[in-house]
């Protein structure tokens, strides 16, 4: 469950996971914690920290602070990436699609914590080789920082380049977005007619009542 670190700037903290660990010593056991917190705005900013401590809440806060120290600024296209690009670290390979409005975020638990701080909504993953959850957020933020926008990519090449497939593609679902949406408000149906409905036929019942009562009285 995300939490709000500063409200003012819109900072938010997720915890990824808690780990327990034991050092045999002569009195018994020592036990000690550490937390993988990933930190992030939801608007292009995301950050990760891993924290130790005796305690779990000392060890989440320490992470939370490195997190914060860590927050970097990565590309984005709207609400996905710019491209496809694939993060490495050790033994973890995490590929990172682009899709179109709609889809979603399609990820396990550590990489969908990681991209939803970063603010996408829509984009398809797919992990290769290990799956210990810290390699998996880290390298996630490999893959991101691998990301280079349009303009970026123009800067560099002094070139002027046309509409992208993530372009085209992000055009064509925020159509059928759009399409489906006003489908859906067109057949929902009217209160005002319900209403009147229900009013004429309250008064159909009052109206034959009233007539059979007449009849009676005349006769």
């Amino acid at each position: 469950m995300a939490e709000f670190l500063e409200a003012s700037g819109g900072i938010e903290s997720t915890t990824v996971g808690v780990f327990r660990t034991a050092a045999t010593v002569k009195g018994g056991r020592r036990f000690s914690f550490s937390s993988l917190v990933v930190v992030g705005d939801r608007n292009g900013r995301v950050g990760a920290g891993y924290g130790k401590a005796n305690q779990v809440p000392p060890a989440i806060e320490k992470a939370q602070k490195i997190a914060k120290r860590n927050m970097r600024l990565y590309a984005m296209q709207g609400r996905t990436i710019p491209h496809e690009v694939e993060g490495r670290y050790g033994a973890c390979r995490v590929r990172l699609v682009p899709a179109s409005p709609g889809t979603g975020v399609i990820a396990g638990a550590s990489v969908r914590a990681v991209l939803e701080m970063f603010g996408l909504q829509d984009c398809l993953t797919k992990s290769f080789g290990s799956n210990n959850p810290k390699n998996l957020v880290k390298a996630v933020i490999d893959g991101l920082s691998k990301l280079q926008s349009k303009s970026d990519v123009e800067q560099l090449r002094g070139v002027k380049l046309g509409v992208t497939d993530v372009e085209e593609m992000i055009a064509r679902g925020s159509t059928f977005v759009t399409t489906a949406n006003a489908e859906a408000e067109a057949e929902e149906p009217e209160g005002d007619d319900s209403d009147g409905a229900s009013a004429e036929a309250t008064e159909e019942p009052a109206t034959k009542s009233a007539e059979s009562q007449t009849e009676s009285t005349a006769e």
